[in-house]
């Protein structure tokens, strides 16, 4: 449903109000959380989890399987 660049947005600013709200039971860096948002369609949905967790040499940049189609339609 999102962009892999608009996951990685969204990623940062969650993990940002997250660190920003300071509770004590939360960590002081890297917090783990998994966001799950549904779409107008049964099949569309987005699943958005921490950027750091894609740590490694060559993180993903694209998503084939949404980011192609939504090229060919533009």
């Amino acid at each position: 449903m999102f962009s892999v660049k608009e996951k990685q947005y969204l990623a940062q600013e969650i993990e940002k109000l997250l660190l920003s709200l300071k509770h004590p039971e939360m960590p002081t860096e890297k917090p783990k959380f998994t966001l799950h948002v549904e779409g107008k369609e049964r099949r569309s949905f987005a699943q958005i989890d921490p950027n750091w967790t894609f740590g490694g040499e060559h993180p993903p940049t694209a998503n084939p399987w949404n980011e192609v189609a939504r090229e060919v339609m533009e």
